[in-house]
């Protein structure tokens, strides 16, 4: 075989859940309502008016799903803890029967020579908690690293790779500033204050965990990264995509890695808030040295100066920031498709931060067919996943230290406000019977992960070898 599309040595092939997008059994074992089951039994928060109740029913369906993992020769699967099955109300003692999910669930994993990736947190904050302030409250973040101690105390003697937030942005974005996600509340200032504590809450449970972790254990946090091109080399144009590159991406770059918040970001916010959030001592905490990035690349953004009142819809905007539609093809949530992007994200993140880096997410949602066969052909998702794996290739080839790839997602699931009207599984989902159907581009993926190289988006697996 060709050594040429080669993956270094040890790159991690993987895929990616959350788990109140798939695990279901929300009343069962002890587990609390979380700001999900909330907000989703609120008229007029999702579409359909879908919730997570019993999503791909995981909870009761993992040791099939773990096989599912093993077939696809995945030698990673990166799943979330729900918080509100460990503390049902967001403090006090673990929920015994809650933590036994996961201890199973990590067993199974490892038997089938699965490597458990887990993050902390994936937006399922305890309803309680919110009640109390939610993540605009500091109490949150002190809470979550307690928190953290309770996860990593029980499952930190097999478990090696650590995340403590998925995607903080959306968490405070999308939650407390334009209020589309859970708890749905439209607050900017709140917002401002939010992803502060969130980012406090992390460098806690980084100390936290820290404390307590085995040598070979490796920490980080995920951020979802999104390139802003600019609408054209105009100076304005210029600073506006800067500008929003410091929204999306360096407001949350820069305290982790570099211990202080853009200057930019705080100026454009001084109308909003004045930071009195940030106290003492507090960037210290959230700047923790961390052994890896997760990155979450779904597609550019492109930018200019000038907003107009008509693009005075979400935040961007309200700062002197005009969000300009996407170019070329789109996935079925409406988003760029750009590759090329992805590996220049890549290799910037590299030189600007110089830490090693894993894409924890990464996928496209299109329509999918399951055909009489029981299979499904979505050579759409297969290129675009070629397409990316593609470009952490080059982005290797150009220096950036990437070291494994999750594909999102492994199965169908509930896709927050967007319910079960969006698909982004390599795995296709019945949700009347529950079945599980791998579709052709999870069977192009367990081909790339079984070589460890790029394979042409034609191929599906099955001429190959495929599963095992």
């Amino acid at each position: 075989m060709s050594n040429e599309g080669r993956f270094p040595e040890g790159f991690l092939w993987g895929a990616a859940t959350a788990a109140y997008q798939i695990e279901g059994a929300v009343h069962e074992d002890g587990r609390g309502p979380s700001i999900w089951d909330t907000f989703s039994h609120t008229p007029g928060a999702v579409v359909g008016g879908d919730t997570g109740d019993v999503a791909a029913d995981h909870y009761h369906r993992y040791v099939e799903d773990v096989e599912l993992m093993a077939s696809l020769n995945l030698a990673a699967y990166r799943f979330s803890i729900a918080w509100p099955r460990i503390q049902p109300d967001g403090s006090g003692p673990v929920n015994g029967a809650g933590m036994a999910f996961y201890d199973r669930l990590v067993d199974a994993l490892l038997a089938r020579g699965i490597a458990p990736a887990v993050t902390l947190y994936h937006w399922d904050l305890p309803q309680a908690l919110e009640d109390a302030g939610g993540w605009p409250a500091r109490d949150t973040a002190l809470r979550f690293a307690d928190y953290a101690a309770l996860v990593h105390g029980a499952l930190g003697d097999r478990v090696d790779l650590w995340t403590t937030l998925n995607e903080p942005w959306c968490s405070a974005n999308l939650g407390y500033w334009s209020g589309v996600h859970a708890p749905g509340r439209t607050e900017p200032g709140q917002s401002l204050a939010a992803m502060h504590h969130l980012l406090l809450g992390h460098g806690m449970a980084i100390d936290a965990m820290r404390a307590q972790a085995r040598v070979e254990e490796q920490l980080s946090i995920t951020l979802n990264l999104w390139p802003v091109l600019p609408a054209s080399h105009s100076p304005e144009d210029a600073a506006a995509a800067d500008l929003m590159d410091g929204f999306q991406n360096r407001v949350y770059l820069d305290p982790v890695l570099r211990g202080a918040y853009p200057q930019d970001v705080i100026a454009a916010t001084s109308d909003l808030t004045d930071w009195e959030f940030v106290k003492p001592g507090d960037l210290d905490v959230i700047s923790r040295p961390i052994d890896l990035l997760g990155v979450n690349y779904y597609a550019p953004l492109r930018a200019g100066g000038e907003p107009d009142a008509a693009a005075r819809t979400s935040f961007p905007a309200d700062r002197g920031i005009r969000r300009l539609p996407p170019e070329g093809a789109l996935t079925e949530m409406g988003w760029e498709i750009n590759p090329g992007a992805f590996a220049d994200l890549l290799v910037q993140l590299h030189t600007e931060y110089g830490i090693p880096l894993v894409v924890t997410e990464n996928g496209a949602a299109f329509p999918d067919v399951l055909e009489s066969t029981g299979q499904v052909e979505d050579s759409q998702r297969r290129a675009y996943i070629a397409g990316h794996v593609g470009a952490v290739h080059d982005a290797i080839t150009r220096g950036a230290d990437v070291r494994g790839y999750f594909a999102w997602s492994l199965l169908d699931n509930f896709e927050w406000a967007e319910g079960y009207a969006k698909r982004f599984g390599i795995v296709y989902v019945d949700y009347a019977t529950m079945a599980r159907h791998p579709k052709s581009s999870a069977r192009w993926f367990a081909e790339t992960a079984r070589r460890s190289q790029l394979q042409p988006a034609s191929r599906d697996g099955r001429a190959a070898g495929g599963a095992r």
